[in-house]
């Protein structure tokens, strides 16, 4: 009796993995055949991209990839399998100005100053409360083959990709700095009716991909992108305390959250299904630099 109980595991396992080495030949078939539509059509579909984002969903959608929901397989989905790959391995590295303790979160789950602050420790990955570092992404696509819907790709944005990495805070403290005195600066500028202080705070930091592969970067401050774009050796950029105002100026400073440990998040999707979330100030998904990318303000 035994036995023949093994033998039935053994025989459902083969068929367990013939069925998902089936349906990995199929995922393929299928993914190649549309790449080779594509090209018949003339539409030169970039690196197999199509066919990557479709081979993508369809693996998801069978359960062979394991769960969904992971970064890398959300930035797939977004984006296709290539570029996703691309948004990941490009993540900043997020260097913070000494005495600033926030950290970036996802505001779905945060916003409020104390679940958003973090230890001091060198590295840091979470709030003390618990919450991940996390930056919401979002590509504008302008390479003749795949533009982005409804993008401005003229002129110098005409060909390029653009990575924008948007950063949420759960209040900004433009003035206060990270000094001994921003209690006293918030209280006096609040009875003086000029508050240095407001909820919700969202920064970015954006990467230029021409289509040679040179790379420049910039990062926002304040009501523009101080310094415009600049060659990113690295991505690499660091964060002021009160304000978060971003610069991608080189600056060596102890405490960093390093790109591996920060969770990516496509904001495309959530902007698409709740657009009227209401922030304190502009959301990234009704700024002008949202669709023109080249666009040097943050309204």
């Amino acid at each position: 009796m035994a036995s023949d109980r093994a033998k039935s595991r053994r025989r459902l396992a083969s068929e367990a993995g013939q069925s998902t080495v089936e349906w990995v030949g199929l995922v393929l078939v299928v993914s190649a055949v549309i790449a080779a539509l594509g090209a018949l059509a003339g539409l030169a579909l970039p690196g197999g991209e199509l066919a990557g984002a479709i081979a993508s969903r369809l693996v998801c959608a069978v359960g062979l990839a394991g769960p969904c929901a992971s970064a890398h397989d959300a930035l797939s989905v977004a984006y296709g399998g290539a570029l996703g790959s691309l948004v990941a391995e490009r993540a900043p590295q997020i260097r913070y100005e000494p005495g600033m303790s926030a950290l970036p979160v996802d505001y779905r789950h945060c916003r409020e100053d104390r679940c958003a602050a973090g230890p001091g420790n060198a590295r840091v990955a979470r709030s003390v409360s618990g919450e991940p570092a996390a930056v919401f992404t979002h590509v504008v696509d302008c390479r003749p083959a795949s533009p982005t819907p409804g993008a401005n790709c003229s002129g110098a944005a005409a060909g390029n990709r653009y990575l924008q990495y948007w950063l949420y805070y759960p209040g900004s403290a433009t003035g206060e700095g990270s000094t001994l005195l921003r209690g006293a600066i918030r209280e006096i500028s609040a009875e003086l009716g000029a508050p240095t202080y407001h909820p919700d705070d969202w920064e970015s930091v954006q990467l230029r991909i021409h289509p040679d592969g040179g790379t420049e970067m910039r990062a926002s401050a304040h009501h523009g992108y101080g310094g415009g774009w600049q060659p990113a050796d690295e991505s690499a950029y660091t964060v002021s305390g009160g304000s978060h105002a971003g610069t991608v100026e080189p600056a060596e400073f102890a405490r960093i959250t390093p790109p591996r440990r920060l969770g990516l998040i496509p904001l495309e999707p959530i902007a698409e299904a709740h657009p009227e979330t209401r922030f304190a100030i502009t959301p990234p998904w009704r700024k002008r630099v949202w669709l023109d990318p080249e666009y040097t303000g943050t309204d």
